[in-house]
């Protein structure tokens, strides 16, 4: 018997589409089929981000444009960060939604949407709140990479981010759970993997798993397929000499360092309850490039903390400049409800917040397109991720999916991983020919 029909949407970071797709898995398991339209769809649904102000908003966006676009008599359901943070509110702002999940009532959603959809055909037991992390059903992508989230939640006092109190203090899972996951991922024809988690650095301290992230990824890496593993999200007071060398001696996991490095002020690492400083930046910077010269490095950085004053801004750029950092990503910040630093003092001016991100960006930029550059005529290999628009799509160690720049070719099949010479720049993206 043919169940009832989900459209799902999902919103926010790599973390929220892991949960989205073991949802799929769970629903699939329930008997419930899956609409490539919210049209077509019994139910649509939206997995919600809710960790900055323009991520509420682009849900909200998002879960009125689904409820013009659903069929008559479809139901519509609310999950996610968002639901899990505001449930209360949501669930009043939007009387025209039939339900909202926060993250911790997963274990419900299937009795939930058999109420909705009036349909019992399959008795399920209440699943428990950890299932969604731990069980390691996930349905293919039809892509090349995949995300495999080895821990949940978060244990750091960061004053600006929401995390903990959305997603709880971190709970890693065992390291067989993770190779069983990862080994049913390559099996689907997924070749990179992409290990996140909201302190990935951090990984198995609070399950007592011995070696922490370095044993673990010497513990994955002979899954049999296996060609690539990627780290995204490295708090830098979790970066040891032992981690760095790990990274840099196993030949599959990527020279890519994601340093969630914030800011370089002093005053405002201190307000944000962050390490490091300017000089400790450089440092992290020097020895990771000492170890690996072709290592990429990404970090993250917030603009307009409370207190940010122009001498910050210019010592900010003056890193960027020095370190050269291959990829940059800038976030206004958003006075989270419920955060330390939503009641600072000093807080800045949105339109000034802006024009500072704008600035910072505009160097990280050229910073960018220039390291590109230095790569015309060199030879690499590079993985097919899919096509648009007739040309095949690829990517290094140097690009994560999805947030960094992307490498178009003149041939090739998604899957592939073929040997390519740069010989083009387009700002972040660059084109090469495949040997």
């Amino acid at each position: 018997m043919s169940g009832p029909t989900v459209y799902l949407e999902t919103l926010g970071c790599a973390k929220n589409q892991v949960d989205s797709e073991k949802l799929v898995a769970m629903l699939s398991e329930a008997g419930y089929g899956w609409a490539e339209s919210p049209e077509t769809a019994d139910v649509v649904m939206v997995n919600t981000c809710a960790f900055i102000e323009e991520a509420r908003a682009e849900s909200v966006n998002a879960i009125l444009e689904l409820e013009q676009a659903k069929r008559p008599g479809a139901r519509s359901v609310v999950i996610g960060c968002m639901a899990q943070r505001f449930g209360t509110e949501v669930a009043e702002a939007l009387p025209e939604v039939d339900a909202v999940l926060g993250i911790d009532r997963y274990g419900e959603l299937v009795g939930v949407l058999d109420s909705l959809t009036d349909w019992h055909p399959v008795e399920m037991r209440r699943r428990p709140v950890m299932d969604i992390l731990h069980a390691t059903g996930r349905p293919g992508t039809g892509l090349p990479y995949a995300y495999l989230k080895v821990a949940e939640g978060c244990n750091k006092p960061c004053t600006f981010c929401a995390i903990p109190s959305i997603r709880g203090k971190q709970r890693s899972r065992r390291p067989s759970e993770i190779r069983s996951e990862l080994a049913g991922l390559v099996a689907s024809d997924v070749s990179e993997v992409v290990l996140v988690a909201q302190d990935l650095a951090a990984y198995g301290r609070d399950i007592k798993v011995p070696g922490g992230l370095p044993d673990l990824l010497a513990f994955v890496s002979d899954v049999e397929g296996l060609r690539r593993l990627r780290l995204l999200y490295l708090h830098p007071r979790e970066i040891s000499e032992r981690l760095l060398a790990a990274m840099t001696s196993n030949p599959l996991v990527a020279p890519y360092f994601d340093l969630s490095l914030q800011h370089v002020s002093r005053h405002l690492l201190r307000a944000m309850l962050r390490p490091g400083n300017p000089e400790k930046h450089r440092s992290l910077v020097g020895t990771i490039r000492d170890l690996d010269p072709n290592a990429a490095l990404r970090s993250s950085f917030i603009v307009g903390f409370p207190g940010e004053t122009e001498a910050d801004v210019d010592e900010l750029a003056d890193f960027l400049e020095d370190a050269r950092l291959d990829w940059g990503g800038f976030f206004p910040y958003s006075a989270e409800p419920g955060t330390p630093a939503a009641t600072m003092d000093g807080q800045i001016p949105r339109e000034l917040i802006m024009e500072r991100l704008r600035h910072l960006t505009d160097i990280q930029d050229q910073i960018t397109e220039d390291k590109n550059r230095e790569l015309i005529g060199m030879v690499d290999e590079v993985l097919i991720d899919q096509i648009e628009d007739e040309i095949p799509v690829a990517r290094s160690h140097r690009q994560a999916p999805e947030i960094d720049g992307i490498i178009r070719l003149d041939r090739g099949r998604p899957g592939e991983w073929v040997t390519v010479s740069y010989e083009g720049v387009y700002g972040p993206d660059m084109e090469a020919t495949v040997h």
